[in-house]
């Protein structure tokens, strides 16, 4: 794994801040002076006073695994004058492991509005680093508050991509994830859950939800009595870590299976929307009409059947056979006569 480049010695001052960090990581110039972190424009914002205006960068980190930590995530982590993290000890140890020495500042669900504009404040002159406790920052934690905030002020706000729970779950699942839908967490308290979770139950889209170990089986046995025990979840355990588990079947199946093992480790679930509705199904005379008006049109027997029975909820089969029947025939003129 690639490395961050180390920091020189404490009597060099100053120069520990932004023109060394830049030199070593072979960047154009210092920070301040607009040097791109792979990606970044070459020259910074200004406020209406001219002043420089820092730029926030929201950096992915491993969920689990350390060598999923990219090369650009490293250089912007070893750049940035300051780290605002959701978690420092859990954010003190990466750091440590990729031999980062970039000064940490928490920033989690119940930091103050004080601390908020703090931060806001500082970017008027710094570049700061956003991480959360593992994985990209404003999915599921609290970021999105210094994100908004960033924006709202004027700042620039720069994605470093990274891991996520929710695209690595989706990935292995084995169900759609062309469209899903994320709720986070699911609520704490059983009513607020069951609510959620009924407003869901037609949902066709792929579902995709954390969970605590303490809550899951909690959380199982209502999925199951909302969306129904045959609905398929799968089961994404401890992703990227040495106990990784991805587990596939029924809810009723994982309900059982989570009654007899303890659950320990982050959960994510993923669940397989609702089949969608079936089309209800016309009246014969609708059939027979719409046949008339498909086949007035040039088109042919089969094609005509298979367009109308998508439509009318028919087997194709069926609604040819009114093409072939002759009292079919004898009804389908008369309904033609009849316009």
């Amino acid at each position: 794994m690639a490395r961050a480049t180390k920091a020189i010695s404490p009597g060099d001052g100053q120069h520990r801040g932004r023109a060394w960090r830049a030199s070593c990581l072979g960047l154009e110039s210092s920070l301040s002076s607009g040097a791109a972190i792979s990606g970044r424009p070459q020259t910074l914002g200004t406020d209406w006073g001219g002043t420089a205006i820092g730029t926030l960068y929201v950096v992915g980190t491993p969920i689990g695994n350390l060598e999923d930590v990219s090369p650009r995530a490293q250089r912007v982590l070893a750049a940035v004058q300051l780290i605002a993290a959701e978690d420092t000890r859990r954010t003190r140890k990466l750091l440590s492991a990729l031999d980062i020495h970039t000064p940490l500042v928490s920033f989690h669900a119940h930091s103050s509005a004080r601390r908020l504009q703090q931060l806001i404040g500082q970017l008027a002159s710094i570049d700061i680093a956003l991480v959360s406790d593992a994985g990209t920052p404003g999915v599921s934690d609290p970021g999105a508050r210094l994100v908004a905030a960033a924006l709202e002020a004027g700042h620039r706000v720069v994605a470093v991509p990274g891991p996520s729970a929710v695209a690595t779950a989706l990935s292995v699942s084995g169900l759609p994830a062309d469209a899903y839908v994320f709720v986070g967490y699911l609520p704490r308290q059983p009513p607020d859950r069951r609510q959620l979770l009924a407003e869901l139950a037609r949902e066709t889209r792929t579902i995709v939800a954390f969970e605590t170990p303490h809550r899951l089986r909690a959380a199982l046995a209502d999925l199951a009595a909302a969306l129904g025990g045959a609905r398929t979840v799968v089961i994404a355990r401890e992703l990227t870590k040495l106990h990784e588990e991805v587990w596939r079947g029924s809810l009723a199946e994982a309900g059982e299976l989570y009654r007899k093992r303890q659950p320990r480790g982050e959960f994510t679930l993923v669940i397989a929307g609702s089949s969608p509705a079936p089309a209800e199904r016309w009246a014969a005379e609708a059939v027979r009409e719409a046949l008339a008006e498909v086949r007035d049109r040039g088109c042919p027997p089969r094609q005509a059947a298979r367009a109308v029975a998508a439509e009318a909820g028919w087997p194709v089969r069926e609604v040819y056979r009114l093409l072939d029947h002759p009292a079919a025939a004898a009804s389908l003129t008369e309904a033609r006569n009849g316009d």
